[in-house]
Parts: C-alpha cells; structure tokens; sequence
C-alpha cells in the first residue's frame, strides 16, 4: 500500500502542504491546468526553491495581477464552483469537504451556521488553489494513505478579518480537536486553519513514522522566520512488510419505514464525509414486512461521524459498529492517449503483478459526451490502448 507520511515538525498550511506535494514528485504545471477549471481569475502560481535555515524547500505563490478583484465567499460559492469544475470526483469531494470543515469551524467560534460564514482569508484565491491543489496532487500519486505526526505546540497573537486573536487560531484549534500535539512552543502560527482542515481531512491518523520505503521526499516552504527550518516535509513510498489488510469499520442498520427517495441524500452525505463504501441490501424483518440494510464501510477513526450521518438521514433509532479486516490490491494510475484524448487507468496489483485495470469513468464519461458517443467505445478503447502497451491483462 502506497503511504504520504506528512512529517509536521514546524507546522503545516496551505501553501506548506502544496509546496511539499510538489517537491515530492507532483506536476505542477497539471496543477495550473486542472485549476483553471474552477474559473477563477486573476492569479498566477509561481513555484521556486529557498532556502529555509539548512533546508533547501519548495516554494509556491499564489501571486495576484491587476484584474484581480477580492471576493467574500460562502460555503455555497465555493462548492459550486468546485462542483463545476473539470476533474475527477474525489478530487472534488476532498476539497469540498476541507471547505466544509473550515466553515463549520468558523461557524462554531462566531456563532453562525457553516452557511453563513464569510470566508474572508481561507476563500481568498490562495487558499482555494491550496485546498484545490493538494487534493488534485493526491490524485496525481494514486490517493495514498496519509498518516500524520502530532502537531507542534505554539502561542502567542495574531491579526485577522475579525480582529486580534490568540494562537493557535479558534478555528484551528476547533478543526484540530481529537488530533494529538506535541511539545514546540514556538512563538508565532505554525498551523493555520487551512492547514489543519486539510490535514485532519485527509490524515487516517497520526503517529511516529511507519515502517515503509520511501521513494521521494518533498519540503514545501513556510513564509515566516520562526528560528527554525520552517518548512513541511512529506515522504512518499511504499508500506514496509507488504501488508495484506487493513482495519474498517462496518455500521450497519435495518430499515423498514423510510422514503425510498431520502437514501439518496443519506448516501451523497456518507460519501462525502469519506466512507469508503455505502450499499444497500433488501432484507426480510420481523412480521414479514420488507426492509432495507443499510450498510456502510469507512476508516476506523470516521464511525462517529458516519454514525452521526445514518442517524440524522434516516428512520433509525440505532446503529451496529463492528470492527472488520479487508485486502486491497495496490493501487496506482497511468494515462493513455486514446482516440477520444487522455484517459487514466486505475492499475490493481499484488505482489507487483497487474491483477486488474479500470479506466476512470468520470473520464471516459467526459470524453464520450464531448466527442459524442457511447460511454462503452470510449472504455473499451482506453483498456485496447493500455493492452497494446502492456500487454494483456
């Protein structure tokens, strides 16, 4: 299994978690390209090196041109514009569950629903290209399993859209609850709030370094002088052991009284909060009345908020938890040129043999639509590409 150890010894933002990606192996100029998408003007993204004590990291900045013009941004505007966008869906749902942790933590510290909370500096253009690009680089390595370290301790002040406040911010410290820290104490901000929703987003947990081989090593450059090297480091590679399974969760409940229309919405919330899974199977309950079992599979430390979703979307006055085993093939992607342009392909491995490949379907489905013809051509011709070139699988 492919592992991103994200090493916070001097913190993590936006541009930190970016900077890092890139140093580590991600594309750039791909990254420019899928977020012009989005239909935001105005900027540009330059990436560079510097210096950051003996460390030399990568740098990247958001810089603004003169027909820029700043925006107040809600939740809505944002995930609209996400939504609209031209790449895959989890890259999509990533980022528009980092915004919704950003909102709802606003929404906590001022008293407002996530809905009406102003963005202000996490809508600002930087922080989209930041939250936008970092799910677009986990994409680019395959959606690897991120682990974590604690977060370094810091104090004292800083200035913002509402004024003075202590560090760590409120809404860094909301986003960050449950997440362990460790003793730094450096004066100044370390973590911003657009570095704790991404990584508590995308982090499965947080430890020490895992037993793993590592491939590439990335520095994605802070912007301030703390006295130390201020930078992010991430390490990508393989886990060590080769091992075969993993811990999930399995929360399960019988329903037999509910709208057939609302699972929808239940399943859109689940998947969108990360669940790995979300299936529902016709069962026979007591009395002989027809049911469904709704049955959703997600990493350990999510069962709480998946719980929370089954119990607010549907009829149920409870859930079962257990605690499953499961073996995954490796995973990792390659694109083909096809006669209807570039398509990715999710490759399945085992010991470092193909078992199976699977063209993206959201791409195929792009590409079927802009040239006209049947989803079916489109797949069979990136899997007759990839075979030509690989041989068959």
């Amino acid at each position: 299994m492919k592992i991103a150890y994200f090493d916070c010894f001097a913190g993590i933002s936006g541009d930190m978690t970016l900077g890092a990606l890139i140093g580590a192996g991600a594309d750039p100029q791909k990254i420019r390209e899928d977020l012009a998408g989005l239909g935001v003007g105005g900027y540009r993204i330059e990436v560079g090196k510097k210096m950051t004590g003996p460390i030399e990291a990568t740098d990247v900045r958001v810089l603004l041109d003169d027909r820029h013009h700043s925006h107040d941004r809600r939740l809505h505007d944002i995930l609209e514009m996400i939504g609209g966008a031209n790449f895959s869906g989890r890259a999509k749902q990533t980022a528009e569950r980092i915004f919704r942790r950003l909102a709802e933590a606003e929404g906590r510290v001022h008293g407002r629903s996530p809905e009406e909370v102003h963005f202000h500096e996490v809508g600002a253009v930087d922080a989209i290209v930041d939250i936008v690009g970092a799910a677009l680089c986990l994409e680019m390595f395959g959606w690897p399993k991120v682990i974590s370290s604690p977060m370094p301790t810091f104090h004292g002040f800083a200035e913002g859209a509402h004024g003075v406040f202590p560090l760590p911010a409120p809404a860094t410290a909301e986003i960050l609850r449950g997440v362990p820290w460790k003793k730094l104490d450096i004066e100044g901000e370390l973590v911003t709030p657009t570095g704790a929703a991404i990584i508590a987003e995308i982090a499965s947990g947080f430890g020490g370094l895992p037993a793993m081989t590592v491939e590439t090593i990335g520095y994605g450059a802070g912007k301030s002088d703390f006295g130390i090297p201020n930078a992010l480091r991430v390490m990508i590679g393989q886990e060590a052991g080769g091992e075969k399974s993993q811990d999930v969760t399995v929360i399960e409940t019988n329903i037999d009284d509910l709208n057939p229309q609302f699972y929808e919405t239940a399943m859109e919330r689940l998947f969108a909060a990360g669940a790995l899974d979300v299936f529902l199977s016709p069962i026979q309950m007591k009395k002989n009345r027809p049911g469904t079992l709704l049955s959703v599979i997600c990493d350990p430390g999510k069962a709480e908020t998946m719980s929370d979703i089954v119990l607010a979307e549907t009829s149920t006055f409870g859930v079962r938890i257990s605690r499953w085993e499961r073996i995954c093939l490796d995973r990792r992607w390659e694109e083909v040129e096809t006669e209807f342009g570039t398509i990715r392909i999710k490759i399945g491995e085992r010991g470092g043999r193909v078992i199976t490949v699977s063209p993206e379907y959201e791409e195929c489905k792009r590409a079927a639509a802009a040239h006209g013809v049947p989803l079916r051509r489109v797949h069979e011709s990136a899997l007759n590409v990839y075979r030509a070139g690989k041989g068959t699988v």
